[in-house]
């Protein structure tokens, strides 16, 4: 099922759930991911995100959101859906937004972001989101034909510094730019406070998730804190 431009303005200053574990954890199972996305649903997600090929299968099956889907292979460098063969799998998989590395670095692949864009565009009729470290990569990634733009990689491509929250200056400036396309913020919201100073900052929905799905870290955050002097 594609998704129609009725069903991505619906998501217009809504929350966003990221599902993810990572490797060796206990929820790092399929289904697992896919309650832990139903269960955002019912609290109030608009659409999920979530990562492999298995969870977007299991996801799909399991809400009747938008499901963003993206495939991490490795953890440095372009790892989110880094190459044409990723984002195709992706999308094949149910996705239908195909959440990519959307920065202006060298894809594994030799291909252009462009080229990419183009080839999920034309080969699954899935929406594309750029996931962007800085203006100059959602200036690029908005020229390559990505439908949305995420800033999901601020702070972790060397060209900005890694801000405590979310990156509230780098959305406004890429609010400023006047895209005319979706802008998600994605990165570091730990709180509601955070969620809302981002749309107030022009993002047109937010991302959250490890502050809603990864326990671990939840609980961390508790325990340092009653382990304080």
């Amino acid at each position: 099922m594609l998704l129609t431009p009725a069903q991505l303005e619906s998501l217009r200053g809504k929350l966003i759930v990221s599902a993810q574990a990572y490797p060796g954890e206990p929820m790092r199972l399929p289904q697992t991911m896919a309650q832990v996305a139903a269960s955002a649903v019912i609290g109030g997600a608009a659409a999920v995100r979530v990562q492999g090929l298995a969870d977007i299968q299991f996801t799909r099956s399991a809400v009747e959101v938008p499901v963003i889907g993206l495939f991490k292979d490795g953890h440095e460098g372009v790892f989110i859906t880094p190459t044409v063969h990723h984002a195709l799998a992706v999308a094949q998989a149910g996705a239908h937004i195909v959440a990519l590395d959307g920065t202006r670095r060298e894809r594994p692949d030799g291909l252009s972001l462009e080229q990419t864009v183009r080839a999920v565009h034309e080969r699954s009729g899935a929406l594309v989101m750029a996931d962007c470290g800085s203006l100059s990569d959602a200036l690029a990634a908005a020229e390559a034909g990505a439908d949305l733009i995420g800033t999901t990689l601020a702070g972790y491509t060397g060209e900005r510094a890694k801000t405590d929250g979310p990156d509230l200056e780098l959305i406004g400036q890429i609010a400023a730019a006047g895209l005319d396309r979706p802008l998600v913020a994605e990165g570091r919201i730990h709180t509601p406070a955070q969620a809302r100073a981002a749309v107030d900052a022009g993002a047109f929905a937010v991302v959250v998730g490890t502050a809603i799905t990864h326990p671990a870290t939840i609980a961390s955050w508790f325990g340092d804190a009653l382990a304080a002097d």
